[in-house]
């Protein structure tokens, strides 16, 4: 494998419906979730991100109810029309060659709910790209049965878990309004394998279970779960360059009636900083 020629220290953002860099296949994605993208699901702690979330976590993941978000079965068949694409992307993902569609079965198709950082596997000139990535809230993609995200499906790009960069890192690609690098997530794999990712619809604001390796065919109602991550409003974004966008201005409020009172001494100056 080769690297993409990324230099130490940049991270690629890429919005969820974007189809990204280097893509393995066309877009095997059923969609993107607008309100996941808009208000992302807040992690948990202060400070500057990454923030570590277990990949069991409650609603760490989103979607709707009986509806997959990513078609495996196409993704699939893309890979099936070019083997070497088909040996290049198991070789990416850690998996035999043979193994491929049996792989992609067993994974979940959900959203995420957070800004993710991962590592992202394209590929370019018949070779495999490594690159580092932050995927959009709201992006369609495979998840394990530790609650780690696997593929892509806007791209069919595979994907690990990050690595660390050198310094600061330096955003470049997409942006979207939502973005704050304090708030970008890493998926750690649960403690044991799962047989059901508890998952929250946000354009709903209801709570189902969705059985590891299914399409949304299973899928369970359930009540709030205790520990449940939580949603925050949209917030002020920071751009890659690192530049507060400016807040749009209030309407001027009328003025209130005066009343009659004694004359008041004049305010000090402001202080000078």
């Amino acid at each position: 494998m080769r690297q993409s020629g990324t230099p130490a220290g940049e991270v690629f953002l890429q919005a969820a419906s974007a189809d990204g860099r280097d893509p393995f296949t066309h877009s095997s994605a059923k969609g993107s979730s607008a309100a996941a993208a808009a208000a992302p699901a807040h992690p948990q702690g202060t400070g500057n991100g990454p923030h570590t979330v277990q990949g069991s976590t409650p609603g760490l993941y989103g979607g709707t109810r009986n509806v997959a978000s990513c078609d495996v079965e196409r993704q699939i068949g893309y890979l099936n029309q070019d083997q070497s694409k088909a040996r290049a992307f198991a070789g990416a993902a850690g998996i035999e060659a043979g193994g491929l569609a049996t792989y992609l079965r067993g994974l979940t198709p959900l959203q995420l709910r957070t800004d993710t950082r991962v590592t992202n596997h394209g590929y370019k000139d018949g070779s495999v790209t490594s690159f580092q990535s932050v995927l959009q809230a709201g992006t369609a993609v495979l998840v394990d049965d530790r609650g780690v995200p696997r593929v892509r499906c806007a791209c069919g790009n595979p994907l690990k878990p990050p690595v660390a960069v050198k310094g600061t890192p330096k955003a470049k690609g997409d942006t979207w309004p939502a973005y704050r690098p304090e708030d970008v997530v890493v998926v750690d794999p649960a403690d044991s394998v799962m047989e059901v990712i508890v998952v929250y619809d946000p354009e709903t604001r209801e709570w189902f279970e969705r059985p590891v390796g299914t399409d949304g065919e299973e899928d369970r109602p359930i009540s709030a779960p205790k520990g449940g991550m939580t949603t925050q409003p949209p917030r002020p974004a920071t751009s890659p360059g690192g530049q507060q966008p400016q807040q749009p201005q209030q309407p001027p409020q009328p003025p209130k009636p005066q009343q009659p009172t004694a004359p008041h001494p004049m305010p000090p100056p402001p202080l000078r900083t």
